[in-house]
């Protein structure tokens, strides 16, 4: 089987498809000098994998706990180990990562193509097997196999996010994300998370009546070295709907001063995997805290009320979203406290943001007072215009993430109990 020059600048760079948003970690193991050249000259002149590390036989052979060490180390999404050489060390080893580190895929390189090779490979935890000279279609469409398995299995189950942010203070943001959070807690038994990004007067954990926070989302920000389910733990605050909260400091705080370059993406990607639903109270900046979580939210939903200073905000915000390539369906424009008699009417206020209006909360000032007061969303507003419309916007959210309410379900199950 021959293998396609991969250093001929002439050939078209490969590209990783739309399921695969960056290139894969790949080591390389025991690789002859050929295998292991055409494998840096492939992640050189395509997008699908990045090479953290080759490994040579002499040293890994001595020593193959080493190999272990050095692989938990780089991470690798992938690695390649060459069977040709000492063939039984390469399936012990093979063994060794497979159980140690079950989410690494194991590409098996070998020059034998008999199905008893290609068998025991399997046997011992290869997922992939490849015939030297390695082939560059071949390793093309197994890197893209694995990587549209790793992103279906990251979609079932990491957390939608759902960025809230003010056109300026005063919108009733940190209203909206906190009853909306109990809500889909409530509604969908789902685990759902609040984190209030605000480093000066958050009030998220207040306006749910939750009161002596151990430690703040700033703080937990410098301590992403350490980030694991036990450090979280000490981090959250529990409502009585399910919703658990992260709150911002008491005391203003510099954002970003001391945190280390991207610690907010790789936090909000650990929390991804562990909740179904995250919810980000924001201010109404465009800092670059702000700017990484739009980023990296499902959903931003800007608050705005019908006055012309909060509309003529809104505009500038989609502009600068737009400059900073924001997919325009990816946001929504809430107007609260929504009257039909507001003195800027919703047809001026679409006409001037150039968007659609996507949700109108009404205007019940005081009973969303009393709630905040009682810090209990559910239980206060039974009966109110604003719950039911809180209700409906929390349905239309649950009907995108393809779940139905408990309330359903349990009805469900009620009436079927009855016609039985």
């Amino acid at each position: 089987m021959k293998s396609t020059a991969v250093g001929e600048r002439s050939a078209p760079l490969l590209k990783p498809s739309a399921y695969m948003s960056q290139p894969l970690r790949a080591v390389g193991v025991y690789l002859d000098e050929e295998s292991s050249q055409f494998l840096s000259l492939f992640a050189d002149s395509s997008s699908l994998i990045s090479v953290r590390a080759q490994l040579g036989r002499s040293r890994a052979e001595q020593d193959p706990e080493e190999v272990l060490d050095q692989l938990a180390a780089f991470a690798p999404d992938i690695c390649l180990l060459d069977f040709d050489r000492h063939r039984a060390t390469a399936m012990s080893l093979a063994e060794s990562i497979h159980t140690r580190f079950p989410e690494t895929v194991l590409f098996a390189v070998s020059s034998q193509s008999q199905p008893n090779a290609i068998l025991d490979a399997m046997r011992c935890g290869c997922n992939e097997y490849l015939v030297k000279p390695i082939d560059r279609d071949q390793l093309s469409t197994a890197v893209m196999r694995i990587g549209a398995r790793r992103k279906e299995k990251q979609d079932q189950s990491r957390a939608q996010v759902l960025a809230f942010m003010g056109a300026k203070g005063g919108c009733g943001v940190t209203t909206l994300a906190t009853q909306m959070g109990a809500l889909l807690a409530k509604s969908f038994s789902r685990r759902a998370l609040l984190v209030d990004l605000h480093a000066d007067f958050g009030d998220a954990a207040l306006y749910l009546k939750l009161s002596k926070a151990r430690y703040h989302f700033f703080e937990l920000l410098e301590n992403t070295d350490r980030l694991d389910a036990d450090l979280l733990e000490s981090f959250l605050m529990k409502h009585s709907s399910g919703l658990e909260v992260i709150p911002a400091p008491d005391a203003p705080v510099t954002s970003g001063n001391g945190l280390v370059p991207g610690a907010l993406a790789s936090t909000l990607e650990f929390l991804r995997g562990r909740y179904d639903l995250i919810l980000v109270d924001m201010p109404p900046s465009l800092n670059d805290d702000n700017l990484t979580a739009i980023r990296d939210c499902d959903q931003l939903y800007i608050v705005t009320v019908a006055e012309v200073a909060a509309v003529r905000n809104v505009v500038r915000q989609l502009e600068y979203l737009a400059q900073k390539d924001i997919p325009r369906e990816k946001v929504r424009v809430v107007l609260n406290r929504h009257h039909k008699h507001n003195v800027v009417s919703d047809a001026q206020i679409e006409k001037a943001i150039e968007h659609k209006i996507f949700w109108r909360v009404p205007n019940q000032y005081p009973q969303v007072v009393k709630t905040i007061h009682e810090g209990d969303p559910i239980a206060q507003l039974p009966n109110s215009e604003v719950a039911r419309s809180l209700e409906r916007w929390a349905g239309e959210i649950g009907k995108k993430l393809g779940i139905e309410t408990a309330k359903k379900q349990s009805s469900g199950l009620l009436s079927g109990l009855l016609n039985w």
